[in-house]
């Protein structure tokens, strides 16, 4: 993020701007200074996710709870310091910056090929070197912050820009984040989060006026020198040519300096030289290829906040990209569905939904998945068929006249995918009753009845609308968790009867443990199948924020938020206890009053399966893994759950790879993965249900909240 080798500049070849600061003292200065107002500091939120994540274990899927503790940790060191915080998210990626978003995924995927590798070699979680945020992290920590009563703020452009906006125009005593352009842009000053101390409520402060200084420069002309060095806008490789001139032509370039500093020095130089003028620019421009893009002048304008203008652009031109934020045409025609829609996004409220009705592209980052596990397909492939549906919902208004919608532009990594473009993704009519109800149905109408269409809506995404009369009965997390259960059983045949005890087991067990006793308890080995497996859930609680968000909110955000319902550690070990053939008692950690409650959530699993006539078969995987086998224990448990019913029939079965077909198309699709392990595929006795006591039974999930 930032400037290109700027960060590593100011702190070896320009010391002078670091300073170490205490922001207690800071805040009781400014509230001196300014009585009449508390100091704020504004955060890039996406800047400081990675400090924030301090649990030791990253790569099971996530130490939810202990991430919310640290989180109201941090907030509550703030407050005693008597300072406001406001956190800003992205909330789209802009076109002049996909490039670069698209190049740092695909980087990102080497990254995540070689923690598997490492997984598989070593049997444990890499070293804090090769860390990686677990997947959805950013996603969930808008919404954690929101449970802990933060203003938190999703961007409607780029959120560097945004929250160097707020910080000129509300006079906040600081930008907590880690990123080079807010030393860039004229704003607050720049706290570094990468060297702040929770304990001591201390960190580096940035000042741009000093590195002005150092490089000859003036505020009004970091934005040129930030495009000339390189950034996010203005891509290094066109501006080598001009680097070896510059370099050429600078007399005091240092051996104590690397290659870099002496470029980002020459730079400097240069530009000093330089008369300040929207022609210079243009000059400037000539010098590069691509001249006729503009590429400066967009560059240079693109740091310009509210009221702000440059001696390098015409003076016309100011606050542009705020003009431009206001002027861009959306897909939405209902204007109040389009405004409620964008104000739930700007206090993140709801989850892609204004990204469909404005642009009809959305994003998803990577994931921690083994791009060689054939077994297991993407997640971004696996959830499509989903977001197909959620799509139709979203654009029903927009039919055309030929009964087409408009195609979803999707920006999703999975193996395979180059990115070098988006997939073009086709909505798919949801199959309900009446057909799809209209978001001013299910966003404004109130009622009892309403309700009900909401939920009904929001299971028919997953094809489980015939499931309702008996997800109602269990507490809204558990429907989350079942929810995604059938779902994902149905559409990945690689599933086992061992994972699927393993998911039920760690519900259940999870319900009532602290965040201290999840971080002690400890993993004698990680299976990276577990890993993928606890990154897929996690990124299918984001698909149902999603359809819920669509679907007018059958569900609150708080019943499926990640701490509520999964924990990595906890995942793995039940994983582990149940592919190795663990007893029903040990799985269930000896509680007893769980057992019931296990064999009544897995009915209910199983029995969506049936209709869906989709085999679970066991396929124990400890051998190859677990060298302490358990001698025979739970072999009863595992033989009387093994497998129901024929194989799953998809009508269409067309699952088309990316490449051949730009749209996606087809609905209720089972995904086969990328080789389609067969399993063990003898059949065992069927599992008997209890219908009579089900109802019954079900209503003890109440206590699982």
């Amino acid at each position: 993020m930032g400037v290109k080798g700027l960060q590593s500049f100011v702190q070896h070849a320009c010391p002078d701007t670091c300073t170490v600061v205490n922001l207690k003292e800071m805040a009781e200065k400014h509230h001196i200074s300014h009585p009449n107002s508390s100091p704020v500091i504004v955060v890039d939120a996406m800047g400081c996710i990675r400090h924030w994540y301090k649990p030791e274990s990253w790569v099971c899927g996530g130490q939810w709870q202990e991430y919310l503790a640290y989180l109201q940790d941090f907030i509550n060191a703030f407050m005693a310091a008597g300072i406001r915080l406001v956190f800003y998210f992205d909330g789209v990626v802009e076109q002049k910056k996909r490039g670069e978003w698209v190049k740092r995924r695909l980087r990102n995927n080497k990254e995540i090929a070689r923690i598997f590798q490492f997984l598989k070699s070593n049997r444990r979680q890499p070293g804090r070197g090769m860390f990686f945020i677990p997947s959805g992290l950013a996603t969930f920590t808008r919404f954690a912050l929101k449970s802990l009563g933060q203003e938190t703020i999703c961007s409607l452009q780029e959120a560097d820009y945004e929250v160097a906006s707020f910080g000129l125009q509300n006079n906040c005593m600081g930008i907590l984040g880690q990123d080079t352009d807010y030393l860039i842009y004229n704003t607050s000053p720049y706290f570094s989060i990468d060297k702040f101390c929770l304990d001591r409520m201390v960190t580096v402060m940035y000042s741009r006026e000093i590195l002005c200084h150092t490089l000859g420069l003036n505020v009004t002309d970091l934005p040129l020198f930030a495009c000339l060095v390189g950034n996010d806008i203005v891509p290094e490789e066109i501006l080598e040519g001009f680097w070896q001139k510059c370099v050429a032509s600078y007399p005091l370039r240092s051996q104590s300096y690397d290659k870099r500093a002496n470029i980002i020095l020459a730079v400097a130089s240069y530009i000093s030289k330089v008369p300040c003028s929207h022609d210079s620019l243009k000059d400037l421009e000539e010098m590069l290829p691509l001249a006729s893009d503009k590429l400066l002048h967009r560059g240079v304008e693109s740091y310009l906040l509210p009221g702000q203008q440059s001696p390098w652009l015409p003076p016309d031109i100011s606050d542009s990209q705020m003009h431009k934020a206001k002027q861009e045409t959306v897909l939405c025609p209902d204007q109040e569905i389009f405004q409620l829609a964008k104000e739930q996004h700007i206090r993140a409220e709801n989850y892609m939904v204004y990204n469909v009705l404005s642009k009809g592209e959305i994003e998803c980052s990577n994931t921690l998945e083994d791009e060689i596990d054939t077994e297991l397909p993407g997640q971004a492939l696996i959830y499509r068929p989903v977001r197909q549906h959620i799509y139709s919902l979203l654009l029903e208004s927009r039919i055309d006249s030929c009964g087409a919608y408009p195609v979803v532009k999707e920006w999703f990594v999975y193996f395979g995918n180059p990115m070098q473009q988006p997939d073009l993704v086709q909505p798919i009519q949801l199959d309900i009753p009446g057909g799809t109800p209209s978001l001013r149905t299910l966003w404004l109408t109130k009622g009892p009845e309403v309700q009900t269409l909401r939920y009904s809506t929001f299971l028919a995404c997953f094809q489980l609308q015939d499931m309702m009369e008996e997800f109602q009965l269990l507490d809204p997390p558990v429907v989350a968790v079942c929810c995604l259960l059938i779902y994902l059983t149905v559409q990945v045949d690689s599933l086992s009867l061992e994972d699927l005890n393993a998911f039920v087991a760690h519900t259940l067990c999870l319900q009532g443990k602290s965040a201290a006793q999840l971080a002690v308890l400890q993993l004698a080995q990680v299976d990276s199948r577990a890993v993928q497996l606890g990154s897929l859930f996690i990124r299918g609680l984001t698909t149902l924020i999603m359809a819920s968000s669509a679907c007018g909110f059958p569900l609150s955000m708080d019943d499926l938020m990640p701490w509520k319902v999964f924990d990595g550690k906890l995942f793995q070990e039940k994983y582990q206890q149940s592919h190795r053939g663990c007893s029903l008692e040990e799985l269930l950690e000896g509680n007893v009053s769980l057992h019931m409650q296990f064999q009544n959530l897995k009915s209910l699993i199983c029995k969506a399966c049936m209709v869906k006539k989709r085999t679970i078969q066991s396929r124990q995987r400890g051998n190859g893994f677990i060298t302490e086998m358990q001698g025979g224990r739970g072999h009863s448990f595992q033989q009387a759950h093994t497998s129901f019913v024929s194989t799953y029939h998809s009508q269409n079965r067309g699952f088309q790879r990316r490449g051949t077909q730009p749209y996606f198309r087809g609905s209720g699709t089972q995904l086969p993965g990328r080789g389609n392990g067969s399993g063990h595929r003898d059949q065992r006795r069927r599992f008997q249900l209890a219908p009579r006591k089900m109802s019954n039974s079900i209503h003890s999930f109440r206590s699982l909240a």
